[in-house]
């Protein structure tokens, strides 16, 4: 894995807060914490609006909790 050095101009109430929500010991591992964090919910974001275009219409539920119901 590579690493890269950066420099940024953050406001420090930001770095605080972002550091006591994801109790990282370090600057680094709560800013690390916070970008895989944003990552992850826009893979989720990007995951739903996929599936909300291909949605799947169920007609009934009855058959399928008859079905279920038999196991």
């Amino acid at each position: 894995m590579y690493r890269m050095k950066v420099t940024a101009i953050i406001d420090d109430a930001l770095i605080q807060e972002v550091k006591a929500c994801s109790q990282s010991p370090t600057i680094t591992e709560a800013i690390t914490v916070a970008l895989e964090d944003w990552l992850a919910l826009q893979h989720i974001k990007r995951l739903n609006a996929k599936v909300a275009r291909r949605s799947l219409l169920l007609g009934e539920a009855k058959p399928i909790r008859d079905l279920n119901r038999r196991f």
